[in-house]
This record gives C-alpha cells, sequence and structure tokens, in this order.
C-alpha cells in the first residue's frame, strides 16, 4: 500500500482530480518507508551495540569471579535437580549435554563444599574427577559467557530493536491513514447531506 502510494506522488502532482488527502498519504508511505529503511537499521545497530558493551562488562565480572575448579562425584542425579543443568552459552548454541551429579570440591578459601553441579563430562561414576565452576565464595556457578555468547545476544538484541521500530512505523502508518480515510468519508457525507436532498432538479423550476 506504501509502495503504491509512493509510486504516485508524481503523478499525483499533475493531476487536477488529486485530492489533498491523496498526496499526504503518499508522503506518509514516504516517510514511513524512508524510516523502515534508515531509521530501524540505525536503532537496531545502537541497541546492539550497547547490548555488546553491556555484556561484555558483565562477562568481564564473570570472569573475574568464577573459577575453574576440580570436583570429585559422588552419584548422578537426574537432570532437572541441577539448577544449572545450561549455561549462558549453551541456552544460544544447545551444543553440550548437561548431567546433573551430586559432587564435592574445595572452594577458593581452602573450605570443602558439597552439592549438585552440572558437566558435561561424559563419564559421571562415582569417585570420577570433573571440572565445575564456582564464584568467589566456592559456590557452583555458571560458565562466563564468552565473546561468541556476547555476539550472538547483542545480534538477536539488535535485530529485535529493528524489527520492533519497524513494525511500530508501519502501524503509525496504518493508524494515521485510517484517520485519514475516516475523514474523508465524514467531509463526502456532509456535502451529500447538503447537495443530496438538490439532486436532479437542476432546471425543474423547483
Amino acid at each position: 500500500m506504501a509502495v503504491r502510494a509512493i509510486l504516485g506522488i508524481r503523478r499525483w502532482r499533475r493531476n487536477p482530480l488529486c485530492r489533498p488527502t491523496d498526496r499526504h498519504e503518499a508522503w506518509l508511505g514516504l516517510s514511513a518507508l524512508l524510516l523502515m529503511l534508515v531509521a530501524a537499521p540505525l536503532l537496531g545497530w545502537g541497541c546492539g551495540a550497547l547490548t555488546e558493551d553491556a555484556l561484555r562488562a558483565t562477562a568481564r565480572e564473570q570472569r573475574a569471579d568464577r573459577h575453574l575448579t576440580s570436583a570429585v562425584v559422588v552419584h548422578e542425579l537426574p537432570d532437572e535437580s541441577s539448577p544449572f543443568a545450561l549455561d549462558a552459552e549453551s541456552i544460544v548454541t544447545e551444543a553440550a549435554t548437561h548431567t546433573s551429579v551430586a559432587a564435592r570440591w574445595t572452594a577458593p578459601d581452602g573450605t570443602e563444599r558439597s552439592g549438585t553441579v552440572s558437566t558435561t563430562s561424559e563419564t559421571t561414576a562415582p569417585g570420577t574427577r570433573i571440572r565445575i565452576w564456582t564464584d568467589g565464595h566456592g559456590a557452583p556457578a555458571m560458565r562466563p559467557m564468552d565473546a561468541s555468547a556476547v555476539r550472538t545476544h547483542a545480534v538477536l538484541a539488535g535485530v529485535g530493536a529493528a524489527l520492533l521500530a519497524a513494525g511500530a512505523v508501519e502501524a503509525a502508518r496504518r493508524l494515521a491513514v485510517g484517520r485519514m480515510v475516516r475523514r474523508r468519508y465524514q467531509r463526502i457525507d456532509r456535502a451529500w447531506a447538503e447537495t443530496g436532498p438538490d439532486w436532479g432538479r437542476t432546471g425543474t423550476g423547483t
């Protein structure tokens, strides 16, 4: 609809039958198209860049606070029992199969800890040593986000923002055109109400 209106701008400018609302609708469609082609991508790029900066800062904090340590498997548990069944990167890539186990390990302060952790190790027999991530207090933690996860989240945020902006522009255009059409019909109804009773009486002498 917007494209058809835009293509008609040049023709309507010289058309004596063109109504002002037709020109307004065409310029509105052109403005909406430019916003969707220029402003929406710029907004998406800006949103993606801000998201990437924020996630990079979060990833740096995670790498500074979390530590990779060795744990000993006590016994295997159902997958759903671990609160760390999926880490931030696996949610995006779905590249790893996690198994929940009960394990014990040594915290950074030297104290012994035990609890439920998640591992991608294919061997989870009791006594097996696995590698897990812990926070600064020795509690189990998700693996820090890496560069690929940060980029993936940033791209998704940027694309989502661009699509949302384009959808909002198109919705606003449709709303404005709908109001124009309603006003056009209202003016036609008023004009018909004023001239309709005299329709066909020209030259009758009444």
